[in-house]
């Protein structure tokens, strides 16, 4: 068994010999697959190609962090099988996934074809198209992870009914076991997250982030030499991520150990002074695969079981039903209403992301810091990417498609599967209340709650109008106000709308017109 980096170099009897190719793509990197228990005259192929690394402009951490995972993933199974891996300076490299995959039709002599399930719907329909010989048969099988299939679709999230996450997550529970006591919940509650909103105190501590020295140099140099445009910053030396499923396996035990006993009711806090706080960081290693939703529940589950005066059930409940509840909701979500979902603009939003999205460049306080965290490290959590980017993009009436193509490009997670739900349907509302029940805004209120970020802006987080006046204020009353039509009879809206309507009329217009200037001057607020 072997690793090969060309396919010339393979000799000639040994290429005839392979019966079978079996395409893994780079977030396929699950290496307890059952593929692997049968290597017999099987090519695996793994490849490189601009076709990923330019339909976005990708941050340079998730580029380097992906084929690092990628080299590591092939040298590791080519212990026990051989392996064809692509770099992307190849020469034989056509840098279409279809082209390569006919590259390497047209040199062996192989019966079969077998992919996974792709899970981002461009890749999917370009397999299915695929016109392979017809010597050659097909078969696409499962990637083995997901707790709920692809085919299950319609059995959890039937058409004829309003999905809801709640509804989908005990049915989960109780299909899984986790976290039951028969049928009914443990600890008689099937949710906890009124427990989870809480403002990080002075007082609590945060240990410090588990780092990993990935050398990605030789990465990084053969992106310059092709040109491949990034965003965002990188040390190519000392690549911080886990690449490998023994890195992987580190960060979970590490996260068990340090960060799980406050993950639940710190979880929508902001701060300063870590940007990790008290997540994971697992969902890179659980997007590629490197580690699987089961193993990451059940070892939070472990730990729970063992330390239940350390880590509470409130704790384990809301990461569990992250992993359980969210993650696999939104992939349903996305499978059931691609590909128009990806066309949604409920409120018919056209304007241009705001250049502080690119550079940080920009006076409020709690947006610099989101964005120049994301443009240093890749990452952000659910709260910072919900509500302050995605609070101020939607507020600021910015193009759905522009907000997806940032999310998508800047963060080290983001897979279209995953990300597109979260960013046009829960962010941005774009999809009518199709995933969540109502937009998520706020006005400068609930970031000063959450937050360390207003006590030294420059904004006043308690002023709606103003040449300092918290921008989130007037524009939350402004997004309101002019889209009245389509939110008013939303049940949880009413509340807001009356607080708009006991504001007299001179009060309404001076918020308005500020909204007003501030939307006309975006790039200098």
């Amino acid at each position: 068994m072997a690793l090969w980096l060309n396919l010339k170099d393979i000799p000639s009897n040994k290429l005839q010999g392979f019966r079978e190719i079996r395409l893994i793509l780079g977030d396929q990197l699950n290496a307890k697959h059952s593929w692997f228990q049968n290597n017999d005259n099987v090519l695996y192929v793994i490849l490189e190609m601009q076709q990923e690394t330019n339909y976005v402009r990708h941050h340079k951490q998730k580029v380097l962090a992906f084929f690092a995972a990628m080299r590591a993933f092939s040298k590791a199974l080519a212990s026990r099988a051989d392996v064809l891996y692509w770099q992307l300076d190849n020469a034989e490299n056509l840098h279409s996934l279809t082209d390569n995959l006919n590259f390497i039709f047209k040199h062996t002599e192989v019966q079969k074809f077998s992919y996974q399930e792709p899970d981002e719907y461009r890749l999917m329909k370009q397999l299915e198209t695929f016109e392979v010989p017809e010597n050659i048969a097909i078969e696409c099988c499962s990637t083995e992870h997901f707790l709920i299939s692809r085919q299950q679709v319609n059995d959890y999230l039937p058409s004829s009914k309003a999905p809801l996450m709640e509804t989908f997550y005990r049915r989960v529970r109780k299909e899984t076991g986790y976290l039951m006591e028969g049928d009914k919940p443990t600890g008689g509650k099937w949710n906890y997250d009124h427990d989870n909103r809480n403002k990080l105190p002075d007082k609590v501590s945060v240990p410090e982030p588990m780092y990993f020295d990935n050398d990605a140099t030789e990465i990084d140099t053969m992106l310059q030499n092709a040109d491949i445009k990034t965003m965002g910053s990188a040390v190519p030396e000392k690549l911080d991520w886990p690449v490998n499923r023994q890195q992987s396996l580190q960060l979970l035990e590490a996260f068990m150990k340090e960060r799980l006993p406050y993950f639940g009711q710190y979880q929508d806090a902001m701060s300063r002074r870590c940007y990790l706080l008290f997540h994971s960081r697992l969902s890179f290693s659980l997007n590629t695969k490197m580690l699987s939703p089961k193993e990451v529940v059940e070892a939070a589950l472990a730990a729970y079981e063992e330390n239940p005066t350390l880590i509470s059930l409130a704790q384990v409940e809301g990461f569990i039903r992250q992993i359980i509840g969210w993650r696999e909701f939104v992939r349903l979500i996305y499978w059931r209403e691609m590909p128009s979902y990806k066309t949604l603009n409920h409120f018919q939003h056209e304007n241009p992301l705001p250049e502080f999205y690119w550079n940080a460049d920009t006076k409020m306080n709690c947006v610099k810091h989101a964005v120049e965290q994301s443009l240093e490290t890749a990452y952000a959590h659910h709260i910072q990417r919900l509500m302050i980017t995605g609070n101020f993009g939607l507020l600021a009436g910015v193009h759905p498609d522009a907000m997806d193509e940032w999310y998508l490009g800047i963060y080290i997670d983001a897979i279209e599967w995953v990300e597109l739900p979260n960013t046009r349907g829960m962010s941005q509302f774009a999809d009518g209340g199709l995933l969540a029940t109502k937009p998520y805004i706020s006005s400068g209120n609930y970031i000063n709650k959450m937050s360390s970020y207003c006590k030294d802006c420059y904004y006043k987080v308690s002023a709606k109008t103003g040449p300092r006046s918290c921008p989130f204020n007037s524009l939350y009353w402004h997004f309101l106000d002019k889209h009245r039509g389509k939110l008013a009879n939303n049940p949880r809206m009413g509340m807001m709308y009356r607080q708009w309507e006991k504001q007299d009329t001179a009060a309404q217009e001076a918020i308005l017109a500020q909204a007003k200037h501030y939307l006309a001057n975006i790039d200098s607020l």
